[in-house]
Order: structure tokens, then C-alpha cells, then sequence
């Protein structure tokens, strides 16, 4: 007897056998994206401190053309230089730390970068906090640093850099005195020779407000000045220039200015800092998450290859 035999039966259910392997190329793509993407800004950090460094260097060893062009003194190009030179030595430090660890996938490397980062945020954040919390505190400090400049203005000829500082404060700033030109009254050096007459540095002088009588005030007073406002004077002189108090020169104090600055600058600063720590936000979570899904990729790859 011949058995009647059904269409054979056709399994509706479909196999997913490749999807862990596309899972694995998703996530081993995105880790590959943000290895490639630390390593390129991390070498833009890197070039962008090697030319802070070198141009520190370049500052350092040829002051006098700087000296010329910008109009600092050889103390604050000095300072300036040297502050320029050690941030661009961290900058390249710290994205080489970066650049190496994301190409080299060295998770020691990464957790450094991570950590490093994570103390630079955790130092800026205590310092705004300290500044904010202690802001009467810090303005009292700086009050007392530059009243003590100016008591001791050219008192020792072998230490000028405080002075001479605050001469370019006071030249950049548009003012006198920190809290007015008569804070420089009681300093007798700037008299000279007896007289009772009131002086105040020639960095208190406002050029804008004598265009018709410069050039006899150089001639007469003064013939040892070239031009007004700070000027680079060899170390150790005993030099001293000083203009009338009852002259042409600023009548606001320091302090007020400074803190027109900061107010009309504000935005600007918040919005700085915003983009910094932000900034470091983001390498650090991009560190941390490439570092904590290497093994993944090291699974991925030993599992491609058996």
C-alpha cells in the first residue's frame, strides 16, 4: 500500500547567528572612532604646546626685540617667558600621554591621562571655589602686596621685578595707585633732591591727555625718556622716572580699574573656564570608557582569529 507523503515542513524561524558578530563590529567601530578621535586632538595639544614652548624659548633668549616691540620690561618678559615655557612643557607632556595611550590602546597610559586630567579639573575647581568663598580675604592680600610695592618703590636697586610689575599694571590699566595716585605721596625716593612737590612713576602718565605738551615735558623734565609708560631699563639702575602728581596723569586707582575689567570681561571669563572644564570633561570620559572596554576588543580580536 503506497503512504501518502505531506509537503515537506518549512521552519518559519529564522537563524541569528551573525548578529552577535555585527554587535561586535558596531562596538569594536566606536571604540576604533574614539581612539583615532583622542589621538588626533590630543596631537593638536601637543603641537599647540610645543609652539607655546618654543616661542617661551624665543622670548627668553631674545628679550631686547621684545622688549621693543611689545613694551614690557626685561623682569615681566622674564616672568612671562618662563610661565610660557612650563605650560607648553605640560601641555606636550599630558597629550603625549594621550596620543600614545588612545594609538597604543595601553590602558596604563590611559588611566595616567585619566588621572591627570581628573587632578587638573579638581585644582581648578578649588580654586574658583577658594576665590569665591575667600574673595575679601584675597583682595585684602592683594592690597597689602602692592601697598608694600609701593612703599618700597626703587628701595633696593637690587630688587625691582615687584615694581616694575606694577609699573606695567598700572601702564596696561589706565590707572594710579591702587587706590589713588596719593597712595604714591608718601614715597620720598620719588621726591628727590628735598623737594616737597608730589611725584608719582611715569607709569601713571596719560600720554592722551598731553598731545600738546610731550614733547617739552621730554625735553626739560625728563630728557633721559624716549617715550612714556614702561620702558626697559637695565638692571640694577638707579634711574627713576617720575612726572608731577599735579600733571597729566590717571586719577583712578587700581583697584576701581581692575575691577572694570573684570565686570566688563566676565562673560568672557566664565566662558573660558566653561570650555576648559568642559574640554576635560570630555577626554576624560572618552579615556576612561576606552579604557575600560579594551577588553572587549582584545575578546572581539581573539575571537576573529580562532
Amino acid at each position: 500500500m503506497e503512504t501518502w507523503e505531506g509537503p515537506p515542513t518549512v521552519s518559519l524561524v529564522t537563524t541569528n547567528s551573525k548578529a552577535p558578530q555585527v554587535k561586535m563590529s558596531a562596538q569594536e567601530s566606536c571604540l576604533s572612532l574614539i581612539k583615532y578621535f583622542l589621538f588626533v586632538f590630543n596631537l593638536f595639544f601637543f603641537v599647540l604646546g610645543s609652539l607655546i614652548f618654543c616661542f617661551g624659548i624665543w622670548i627668553l633668549i631674545d628679550k631686547a626685540s621684545f622688549v621693543s616691540f611689545v613694551g614690557l620690561t626685561f623682569v615681566a618678559l622674564q616672568i612671562w617667558s618662563k610661565v610660557l615655557a612650563i605650560s607648553g612643557v605640560l601641555t606636550m607632556g599630558l597629550a603625549l600621554l594621550g596620543c600614545v595611550g588612545a594609538l597604543k590602546e595601553l590602558r596604563c597610559l590611559l588611566g595616567l591621562y585619566f588621572g591627570m586630567l581628573l587632578l587638573l579639573f579638581a585644582t581648578q575647581i578649588t580654586l574658583g571655589i577658594l576665590i569665591s568663598t575667600q574673595r575679601v580675604r584675597v583682595e585684602r592680600r592683594v592690597q597689602d602686596i602692592v601697598l608694600e610695592a609701593i612703599q618700597n618703590y626703587r628701595a633696593d636697586p637690587e630688587e625691582t621685578e615687584a615694581e616694575e610689575s606694577w609699573d606695567y599694571v598700572q601702564f596696561q590699566l589706565r590707572c594710579c595707585g591702587w587706590h589713588s595716585p596719593q597712595d604714591w605721596f608718601p614715597v620720598r625716593v620719588l621726591r628727590g633732591n628735598g623737594s616737597e612737590a608730589h611725584r608719582v612713576p611715569c607709569s601713571c602718565y596719560n600720554s592722551s591727555e598731553a598731545t600738546n605738551d610731550s614733547a617739552v615735558f621730554d625735553k626739560i623734565i625728563f630728557p633721559q625718556l624716549s617715550r612714556f609708560g614702561p620702558r626697559a631699563r637695565p638692571r640694577h639702575s638707579t634711574d627713576i622716572c617720575v612726572v608731577p602728581a599735579n600733571g597729566h596723569i590717571y586719577r583712578e586707582g587700581c583697584a576701581q580699574s581692575l575691577q572694570k575689567w573684570l565686570h566688563n570681561n566676565l562673560i568672557s571669563i566664565v566662558g573660558i573656564c566653561l570650555a576648559v572644564g568642559l574640554l576635560e570633561l570630555g577626554f576624560m570620559t572618552l579615556s576612561i570608557f576606552l579604557c575600560r572596554n579594551l577588553d572587549h576588543v582584545y575578546y572581539n580580536r581573539l575571537a576573529r582569529y580562532r
